[in-house]
């Protein structure tokens, strides 16, 4: 697959382009007058709805990437522009100006976790099989790693995974795996080796979700809605091609993934409101010339600006070739404090007008990034697990006492 982009072309030139092409699918660009946007972090919606969502955020990837705006610093050989990090900051810059199609987190797990870690970590043949279609996002995967006896300790799995010679048995229970009920595969990470040190005994697989023996349970939330599932997994067989990695270095897979998940959680994932919904509330009260309010705003503004630097950088050290490493948890705490921090100042501002649905328009609504903000907290690996990567890895301390 090719795309029409001319992989010497300048920012400028590029800039130019993509702001075109946006306009020409999207229309013109959203201002202060659009529609009220949905502040939700985590959205109350039917089956129906999640679906349509769903088809929706698919057709505007495998647009874009057709277009050579989707997988924009990927190589032409699997549909990318083979363009730098730099280009794809330009354009997501651009089409955030837009009404586009919400970026749906089923899709962000296919295109910005799972494919990646293919790409690094899987066989020729994988790569071949998956990486095109998840990168258009024609087809979806769901990570399948939580468990309910395990919580953020991952290597605290049961799940196991016996082999018989060219073929693997699975049996367990997975947990608050996003969007399990729309994927077509799911990555899995088993116990292969009991007797092996609980990091080193673990062995990734592709799963297909409409395997035999492959049981999906929606989870209601506090929001309503039912994007979690468990995933009960009886008797499943794969064949050994669709272990991912070796046998025994799940743990490598898993953080492999883990540190693409960290790193999009700080700046790729769009949920509830951001620094420019923030200011748009100020000036429609009329104090966004307050000394304090300025200062609430330009705390935001700083952090926002300081998480996309960041993604830049990863995007850079993927480009590279390098592995995610603790950058991603740095990138991961600095956005949950900001979703806090801007819940706080919508807060602040609105005052009691935040407490009650009066039909007065952006007031009411805030209540969702407040209540919902501390969730992901916990997405991802808790703050708590994120710090002590951070300290551990990073910064070579004693390990926390077991």
């Amino acid at each position: 697959m090719s795309t029409n982009l001319d992989t010497t072309v300048g920012l400028d030139e590029f800039d130019a382009a993509a702001s075109a092409w946006l306009e020409s699918h999207l229309g013109t660009a959203a201002g202060d007058n659009a529609p009220e946007p949905s502040y939700a972090v985590f959205h109350n919606r039917s089956e129906d709805e999640e679906r349509a969502l769903i088809e929706a955020a698919k057709a505007w990837q495998s647009t874009r990437v057709d277009a050579g705006y989707g997988a924009i610093t990927w190589s032409p050989e699997w549909g990318g522009a083979g363009l730098s990090a730099s280009h794809e900051r330009v354009y997501v810059s651009r089409e955030r100006a837009f009404r586009a199609p919400e970026r749906h987190e089923n899709v962000l797990v296919t295109v910005e976790l799972v494919a990646p870690t293919i790409h690094l970590l899987g066989t020729e043949d994988q790569r071949a099989k998956f990486i095109t279609p998840f990168l258009r996002a024609t087809q979806l995967c769901c990570q399948l790693f939580s468990e309910p006896g395990a919580g953020s300790d991952l290597a605290g799995l049961s799940t196991k995974a016996v082999r018989h010679g060219d073929n693997w048995t699975i049996n367990g229970q997975k947990v608050w795996s996003s969007g399990a009920q729309f994927s077509e595969w799911g990555l899995l990470i088993a116990r292969s080796d009991s007797a092996a040190a609980k990091h080193r005994g673990m062995t990734a697989f592709m799963v297909p979700m409409n395997a035999p023996g492959v049981e999906i349970r929606p989870i209601r939330q506090m929001s309503g809605g039912s994007t979690f599932n468990e995933v009960f997994l009886t008797d499943v067989q794969l064949d050994d091609s669709m272990r991912l990695g070796d046998e025994g270095q799940g743990w490598n897979v898993a953080l492999t993934t883990l540190g693409f998940e960290r790193s999009s959680s700080a700046g790729i994932v769009s949920a509830g409101g951001s620094g420019t919904d923030l200011l748009r509330l100020a000036r429609r009260l009329s104090v966004h010339d307050e000394p304090l309010v300025r200062q609430r705003l330009a705390n935001v503004a700083v952090y926002e600006r300081a998480s996309a630097l960041m993604v830049a950088r990863y995007a850079e050290r993927e480009q590279a070739g390098h592995i995610p490493g603790v950058e991603g948890s740095i990138g991961k705490l600095v956005w949950t404090q900001s979703l806090k921090r801007i819940g706080d100042a919508a807060a602040s501002l609105l005052g009691r007008s935040i407490l009650a649905d009066t039909g007065e328009s952006d007031t009411f609504a805030w209540t969702e990034h407040l209540l919902g903000a501390p969730g992901y907290r916990i997405a991802g690996g808790s703050d708590e697990i994120q710090r002590n990567i951070i300290g551990e890895r990073g910064l070579g301390l004693p390990r926390e006492p077991r």
